[in-house]
């Protein structure tokens, strides 16, 4: 249980919006007829109603308020910059978008350390002056247990990036290339794969590749894990962009977009739900303007105590 997170980190947006700078690799982005300021509140309507109905799971949620003084529309991604793991280390990625850098902060790294336990910071943001980018737990679905993750290449996610940050953390990597209908490349690898501790949901027909399919597949049936794929039609209703965590009682919770549940068939919800406890949640706004779904608006904060 210790491989999944207890606790998770949220910010709340000020200025979420639809952002020109991520829509160019992130297909899921779309433009709606509303304007800054319905779309911000619409957000945070969802945002709050998102946290309300966690903690009423009885999950730990530490709740981080954006800066006014900044133009952050993507800061509600929080997973993208910075990750932590089990062994008291905290990573700091590489960001595609130059608007998204400014979300790194001492002030949140600040309230982070006053929530876990780190000892050892890995940065990985001079990679961005080789245009090189590694957008953490977007870029990267990673197997804590087994020290092992997985990576669709695309804009945001290099390959040397991967390599450098699998070997200063010393895990394994498996890079692989995904893509859409329309033979786009996929924006961050959490949106076609969910890595439970007993499953793993996965769009495998977005792996063109018969070689790579084949690696990623070997992978997880090595790992002991039942895949449950998705298509591409559940996939653009983000039903890849699910996370695992548990709550205070250590029981286990599935989180996950309203939109994404809906896409899923019976024979799928009854195979998650023999796992762990399907909790969703109406984030229609943040979905379609953001590119993002659940997963991506939560980091998981591992503690080396726990």
């Amino acid at each position: 249980m210790k491989y999944i997170a207890n606790k998770i980190f949220m910010v709340r947006p000020v200025h979420f919006g639809y952002n020109p700078q991520t829509s160019e690799s992130n297909a899921f982005q779309t433009e709606v007829d509303l304007t800054a300021e319905e779309i911000q509140a619409n957000a945070l309507r969802e945002f709050d109603a998102m946290v309300e109905k966690l903690k009423s799971f009885e999950v730990d949620v530490v709740v981080m308020e954006d800066r006014e003084n900044l133009h952050t529309p993507d800061s509600i991604f929080p997973n993208n910059w910075f990750s932590t793991h089990i062994n008291g280390t905290i990573c700091v990625y590489p960001m595609e978008a130059r608007a998204r850098r400014f979300e790194r902060s001492p002030r949140m790294i600040s309230r982070i350390k006053a929530n876990i336990s780190f000892t050892r910071r890995l940065d990985f943001t001079g990679y961005e002056e080789k245009n090189k980018f590694l957008e953490g737990t977007g870029s990267l679905v990673i197997d804590h247990e087994n020290k092992l993750a997985y990576a669709s290449i695309s804009s945001r996610t290099h390959p040397d990036a991967v390599d450098f940050w699998a070997n200063r953390i010393r895990f394994g990597a498996i890079k692989f290339h995904s893509f859409d209908e329309s033979g786009k490349a996929i924006y961050h690898t959490n949106v076609m794969m969910c890595l439970g501790d007993k499953f793993v949901v996965i769009c495998l027909e977005s792996i063109k590749d018969a070689d790579e399919k084949k690696t990623v597949t070997e992978s997880l049936h090595r790992s002991g894990r039942e895949i449950i794929e998705i298509s591409f039609e559940q996939m653009n209703n983000f039903a890849g962009n699910m996370l695992l965590i548990r709550n205070t009682n250590d029981e286990k919770i599935l989180v996950m977009s309203e939109t994404a549940r809906k896409s899923l068939d019976s024979g799928q919800i009854e195979k998650l739900e023999s796992y762990a406890k399907i909790v969703s949640f109406d984030i229609d706004i943040i979905e379609k303007c953001g590119g993002g779904s659940v997963r991506c608006m939560i980091a998981e904060l591992f503690n080396s105590r726990n």
